[in-house]
């Protein structure tokens, strides 16, 4: 062999070298490669995890049933409250003056109809004559308030229209002590259907129920009789005024006419 020859096959043997040599340090950095994609992949699945837990029915157990119809209804980027309520003990009274007396709220059936006028999103507050508002102009489809427990007032331009939609609306006065506001939420867990339940600073109860055209005003909340008396008012006119089918905008478990009951739907 010459010397000619004898060169070039010394360079082809470092040629398989290098590439015997590279051909395994790239499947060592593919190997490296996939043992990071997997961590990262580890890694985003734990953080959907968490976040599902946190934001379905967490917050301590709770459930808000927030009852979003894309056609329908909206949260209008009010926060739930995912809170878990005290189980309310049985009703006692259910008549609803005598459960409203004893309980010393202010019961207003029938009040005068404020109107049905539609008005955009952006539109300011109306000057309601009730506090809480029980009718009036509110906001057009589909911005009207989904059924829920919020942590925050919605706009009241937003909640009104659920009212004309046969809602039932729970509100409390921030400063009511959390037991009290937890024995609302486990009330309201009986009767989520086609109901809302949120803190209002405005108005002049410690708690209030509005349907449309009708109010419970309570100066103070005692307990179960406060209880009793929303039950009651809940199944006298739940679903009954608005003028708007309840059922047009759609909803899924037990109503404030029948709580003890599962909807079908």
């Amino acid at each position: 062999m010459s010397k000619g020859e004898r060169e070039r096959e010394r360079l082809r043997q470092e040629r398989i070298e290098a590439e015997e040599h590279e051909s395994r340090s790239g499947g060592k950095r593919m190997l490296l490669a996939y043992g990071i994609g997997a961590v990262v992949v580890l890694a985003i699945v734990a953080i959907v995890v968490v976040v599902a837990g946190s934001s379905g029915g967490g917050g301590g157990g709770g459930d808000a049933h927030i009852n979003v119809n894309a056609q329908f209804g909206s949260t209008n980027g009010v926060q739930p409250d995912e809170r878990e309520g005290t189980a309310p003990p049985p009703p006692q009274v259910t008549n609803l003056k005598q459960a409203a007396r004893r309980a010393g709220c202010k019961l207003e059936l029938h009040l005068k109809d404020e109107g049905h006028e539609h008005i955009p999103p952006t539109s300011p507050t109306p000057n309601y004559k009730t506090s809480p508002p029980t009718s009036g102009k509110h906001v057009e489809p589909p911005y009207q308030q989904a059924d829920g427990a919020y942590a925050e007032e919605p706009t009241p331009i937003d909640y009104v229209h659920s009212l004309e939609h046969g809602r039932m609306e729970i509100q409390y006065a921030p400063s009511l002590p959390e037991k009290e506001q937890l024995e609302l939420i486990g009330l309201y867990d009986t009767m989520y259907g086609a109901t809302l339940l949120f803190p209002d600073k405005k108005m002049p109860f410690q708690v209030a129920v509005t349907t449309w055209t009708n109010l419970l005003g309570c100066p103070e909340y005692k307990g179960s009789i406060t209880l009793d008396a929303i039950r009651a008012f809940g199944k006298e006119t739940w679903g009954k005024y608005g003028g708007e089918p309840v059922f047009a905008f759609k909803f899924t478990g037990p109503t404030p006419s029948e709580p003890e009951e599962e909807s079908a739907q």
